[in-house]
């Protein structure tokens, strides 16, 4: 039987790369992205992400990224933008 968790499960995903140049976001080598994980929530994706960016620390061209995939996969339960 599925265990049921009390909290909506919201997926994050973590993942980075060598960037091309500073400022932009365009990898070098896509064949060389590092993906991390999918993450239930934000608070566990940001202390990977959090983690992988320490590793990479002397290293400026290299980003690490946290996506709100929950909000891709359902864009309709997203809270409204401000006007």
């Amino acid at each position: 039987m599925a265990e049921t968790y009390s909290s909506k499960q919201l997926l994050h995903l973590v993942f980075g790369g060598e960037l091309a140049e500073l400022g932009a976001v365009e990898f070098r080598d896509l064949s060389k992205l590092d993906i991390v994980g999918i993450y239930p929530n934000y608070a566990t994706a940001y202390n990977a992400w959090k983690a992988k960016a320490q590793q990479t620390v002397d290293n400026a061209q290299t980003r690490y990224f946290i996506v709100h995939l929950h909000r891709l996969l359902d864009p309709d339960a997203a809270p409204p933008k401000p006007r």
